[in-house]
């Protein structure tokens, strides 16, 4: 099937499950390295994150774009690559597979206090990492928008490519803020535990470093470059 003649009800409920699967998978991973006290270690998150959103990509891209992140999709109708009008309906159904995966976490894992939600490290103050993860997801949409086919992550490159930035990321930013890029991965874990003090700069930071990666792309390439028939 080409990419085009999805429906939009196919390309929301995978973005549904794609999102479902990777904060399952990822705070999930958190989540029993906290109440086993570390046995997965900080490495084994990190390469969590990154196994799942490249598994996810492979098993989505080409029917939804597997943006799994509402800053990402967000970058993509910035860039011109996805209409605006589908923007609230992509963001919806990623946020309700956040959820749905922290409540079943919430379920088999009582004793957690976090489920994966994300908090700046001790004595690393909300500026720092309002700008941390600012970066991250900039350098994430960098890599997503040069590795993309219109508004879709699609095959082996993007799979490898982004699977891999992430992994990159959460390893050596996760000590510091958890290294979210992704305010629907943050939204769930933090409402559900009721850790909601930080949760303003993993919403506001995402969006903002998406759309500077956008600019970035016109910056250093044609003023066109990240419109969909780039």
């Amino acid at each position: 099937m080409s990419l085009n003649t999805y429906p939009l009800n196919k390309k929301l409920w995978s973005e549904f499950i794609g999102t479902f699967a990777m904060v399952f998978c990822g705070c999930g991973a958190m989540t029993v390295n906290e109440i086993t006290g570390g046995s997965i270690t900080h490495v084994g998150v990190a390469i969590t994150w990154g196994l799942i959103v490249m598994a996810m990509i492979y098993a989505f891209g080409e029917i939804s774009g597997a943006h799994f992140n509402p800053a990402v999709t967000i970058g993509f109708a910035v860039a011109k690559r996805f209409n605006w009008k589908d923007v609230p309906k992509y963001i919806l159904f990623q946020v309700a597979g956040a959820f749905m995966a922290i409540a079943i976490l919430w379920v088999l894992f009582p004793e957690s206090n976090s489920f994966g939600h994300t908090y700046p490290a001790e004595g690393f103050e909300p500026y720092k990492a309002f700008i941390l993860e600012l970066l991250l997801t900039f350098f994430l949409m960098v890599v997503i928008i040069n590795v993309s086919t219109g508004s879709k992550e699609i095959g082996t490159m993007a799979a490898i490519a982004v699977g891999g930035v992430i992994l990159l990321e959460a390893m050596f930013a996760g000590p510091m803020t958890k290294a979210s890029m992704n305010p629907a991965r943050s939204l769930a874990p933090a409402i559900i535990s009721g850790n909601l003090q930080h949760l303003w700069l993993y919403i506001t930071a995402p969006i903002i470093g998406a759309f500077l990666a956008i600019i970035s792309c016109k910056l250093v390439k044609d003023d066109n470059c990240c419109d969909e028939n780039c």
